[in-house]
């Protein structure tokens, strides 16, 4: 039973995490039901022909997440309230799915049943056991050395960019990066910024609320229009090159040599978000602007998508020129951040536990990925779908006639998270259509969400009597 039911590939390395994978896969599918008992560690190692260690690993982790409980005396089970796949019961209406905790088809959260705990575990129980009591004051505001080092080196490898350690800092996020960047911005004269449209919603309104009035530039099939911006006049400009939110498009090389070349002539300063670029399928991953231009480019990252939104840990590296101001008011934002997470968080990368997560989850989601286009194609044939070759979403425009604000109310009501695209346009104009996540959640699931979500659009133009 157990060799058909856990495939692993003994060619590759990272057995713990394929049966790992192989055993959430089949708890989620209904493979393995609620209550199931599951051999014990040493029983399973020795059918699958792994070692105990491996073994207990999976079954640590699992348990971690919820999906197994273990309690002494009576085995390990497969846990009731672990969420199963969606089914349509009899007597529900098609235009909601039942008992959901959480909203399906949000974009841009990860499925933080996937979060590493065991692997964190060991990380944080390092730090706590070797770290001296000096750490436990106030630390450096730009972030503990240890983290900002191998940051640099990290992104170097992964993502291409140029950057030291003196030069990486710490961030609670993405979200303080754009913070202390829009407060620099204010502090030497500039009151504007140019915003690419489409773009991010939540972004706009962290720079809004900083102060700053974002000036709308267009977004093409070979992303931000530099011609645009030019005409603008904007002092400063905010983009996501890799992969642009929520289109999708990556800035053709044309363009990018054409914004890295307005902002060395006009003093620009270039505001890359690298929020999901790590997640690319089709092919190897885009490296970032930071690498061509650190004269020119601040550069945003965070964990917030490949591990979880609530360690709120980020990074932001800026051009010297705007350093002291950025340190300045990082130290004044909060005196520090929380340093326990960021040396866990360094010994993760230093020993190779972030790069096996990546791989891992990149592709789970790579699947879910093609379970959500499957599904879009099956139930909502005909509609153009856009942005599917890397990241956590994908977009699918919708009949002209479709009011997608409206929609997407109403989804909401139905347990579903899509975004309206219209939302994320200053100006307004452009077809309708939403922006739809999966990375949170299995392909049965999205499925059925399709399906819900079908029914909702074939409602929002059917024919007026």
């Amino acid at each position: 039973m157990w060799e058909t039911l856990v495939q692993l590939d003994r060619g590759r390395p990272g057995l713990a995490d394929q049966l790992i994978d192989a055993l959430r896969d089949a708890i989620a599918d209904g493979r393995l039901a609620p209550g199931t008992r599951l051999p014990s560690s040493r029983a399973l190692a020795a059918d699958l022909k792994l070692s105990r260690g491996v073994v207990v690993e999976a079954y640590e982790q699992l348990v971690a997440e919820g999906r197994l409980l273990s309690r002494q005396g009576a085995g390990t089970v497969v846990a009731r309230l672990i969420r199963e796949p969606v089914e349509r019961r009899a007597g529900d209406r098609p235009d909601q799915l039942p008992d959901q905790p959480h909203m399906l088809l949000r974009p841009g959260v990860p499925d933080l049943g996937m979060f590493p705990r065991s692997a964190w575990r060991r990380v944080y129980e390092t730090t706590l056991t070797g770290m001296v009591d000096a750490v436990l004051d106030y630390g450096d505001p730009t972030g503990a050395p240890r983290l900002r080092a191998e940051l640099a080196s990290y992104l170097g490898r992964v993502r291409g960019a140029r950057v030291e350690a003196g030069a990486v800092v710490v961030t609670t996020g993405a979200a303080q990066g754009f913070a202390v960047l829009a407060a620099a911005l204010r502090a030497s004269g500039a009151s504007t910024i140019g915003f690419e449209e489409p773009g991010s919603y939540g972004v706009r309104g962290h720079l809004e609320s900083h102060g700053l009035k974002l000036v709308p530039v267009p977004v093409d099939g070979d992303g931000l229009d530099v011609a645009a911006l030019e005409r603008t006049g904007a002092p400063a400009v905010f983009v996501t090159p890799a992969h642009q939110f929520p289109s999708g498009v990556v800035l053709a090389p044309a363009r990018r040599a054409a914004l890295v070349e307005w902002a060395r002539r006009t003093g620009g300063l270039i505001v890359e978000d690298d929020y999901d670029a790590e997640f690319r399928y089709d092919r190897d991953p885009v490296g970032c602007l930071q690498g061509v231009a650190p004269d020119a480019v601040a550069y945003i990252g965070s964990v917030s998508k490949a591990l979880a939104p609530a360690l709120r840990l980020g990074w932001l590296a800026v051009p010297e020129k705007w350093r002291e101001a950025v340190v300045e008011r990082k130290a004044w934002a909060d005196l520090g951040g929380p340093v326990l997470e960021q040396l866990a968080f360094a010994e993760l990368l230093a020993g190779g536990g972030y790069d096996r997560h990546l791989r891992r989850t990149r592709l789970e989601h790579r699947r879910r990925r093609d379970a959500l286009v499957a599904a879009l194609r099956l139930h909502l044939p005909g509609l153009r779908i856009s942005g599917v070759a890397a990241g956590l979403h994908l977009v699918v425009e919708l009949p002209d006639d479709v009011d997608d604000e409206a929609l997407a109310e109403r989804a909401r009501a139905a347990g579903l998270g899509p975004l309206p695209l219209s939302r994320m346009r200053l100006t307004g104009g452009g077809p309708p259509g939403l922006v739809i996540g999966y990375a949170a959640n299995p392909p049965g699931e999205l499925e059925t969400a399709v399906s819900v979500l079908a029914a909702l659009v074939a409602a929002s133009h059917a024919p007026r009597r």
